[in-house]
């Protein structure tokens, strides 16, 4: 199967970015769910979609659509993802992928037993910088990777009531903003074999401030900050013993980069270009790809690696005391 037909379930920022660079790629939209006629009508208009559902459920019911992009809040990932897959369409999630580990490997095995593709939405991983990164990397021109870091620091309301400092919406730094360093290293150095982690509550009792060190199964280290109430530079740097490689501002959206001989000559420069939109259409290739090809799973993100990063944040989350009070249902 070739040219999947889409549907976005829920209707606020990131599923409009994600409708527009769909429609600006030309992928075949066809069809959004709302939890009203009136939300789903005008999101339809806004981006010329044939057909807007009131209710999740009705969209996942659609015979005209393949594949479903979620877009809801973290803790309703799983319950979403889980209503399209039942009904036989393959999804693929924002990230965070999931409230926890547990949710996400539920979603893992559903995917499996009916032979659909469950992909996290981590568009960074399918921009054209990430992409040449890799193959300086695999090429050897670092030598041996000693050192990842990267930071994703935003200055985001701090009213109490906003989805990013309520916990029963999953809100913190954490999963709305650390996931992207975080997956990034994973990206670079594979699992960590050891993290330590350090944050700032806020009186609701989500996290505003997260960093992390963790160490790798090489023998590198890695270091991620993340913070809500903040802007910092956000870029990323993978070290090495022969060159460097510095992401510049924005890191996780297209950009550019240099590789860095130690005496600071400059052997490459690269930059993603002129991208159409945010650059949320190379995922969307890539999951059309993947079913296509009947392998069913990410290759630059497998599923299990997906788990495998809930399990991490869970341990981030512990260790500075974030607790989320949906989180004994998720985990049952």
């Amino acid at each position: 199967m070739t040219g999947l037909r889409w549907g976005i379930l829920a209707t606020g920022g990131i599923a409009g970015a994600f409708a527009s660079d769909l429609r600006t790629a030309g992928l075949d939209l066809q069809a959004v769910g709302s939890r009203s006629q009136e939300a789903a009508d005008a999101f339809a208009a806004r981006f010329d979609i044939p057909r807007a559902h009131p209710s999740y459920e009705a969209l996942v019911a659609d015979p005209e659509i393949d594949i479903v992009y979620v877009s809801t809040p973290h803790p309703m990932h799983h319950a979403n993802a889980r209503l399209a897959l039942e009904a036989g369409k393959h999804v693929l999630v924002e990230k965070a992928f999931t409230l926890t580990r547990a949710e996400a490997e539920d979603l893992r095995l559903l995917g499996a037993e009916h032979g659909l593709l469950v992909m996290e939405a981590m568009w960074t991983r399918y921009l054209p910088h990430m992409v040449r990164l890799r193959e300086i990397i695999a090429a050897g021109t670092l030598g041996e990777i000693r050192a990842v870091s990267a930071d994703h620091t935003q200055l985001l309301p701090s009213d109490p009531a906003h989805r990013l400092n309520a916990l029963e919406l999953g809100g913190g730094a954490l999963l709305d903003l650390g996931i992207y360093p975080i997956s990034f290293v994973w990206d670079i150095l594979g699992a960590p074999t050891a993290i330590h982690a350090v944050g700032r509550l806020v009186d609701t009792g989500a996290d505003a401030e997260v960093a992390t060190v963790m160490t790798h199964a090489s023998g590198a280290v890695s270091t991620t900050l993340s913070s809500s109430r903040a802007v910092g530079p956000d870029v990323a740097s993978v070290i090495g013993t022969a060159a460097r490689i510095e992401i510049d501002r924005v890191w996780y959206t297209p950009t550019s980069l240099r590789v860095i001989l130690p005496d600071g000559t400059v052997i490459e420069e690269f930059s993603s270009g002129e991208v159409a939109g945010r650059g949320m259409q190379y995922q969307a290739f890539a999951a059309e790809r993947f079913v296509a090809d009947g392998t069913l799973d990410s290759d630059l993100l497998p599923v299990a690696e997906s788990v495998a990063i809930m399990g991490a944040l869970d341990e981030i989350r512990t260790q500075i005391g974030v607790h989320y009070p949906n989180e004994e249902q998720s985990n049952a």
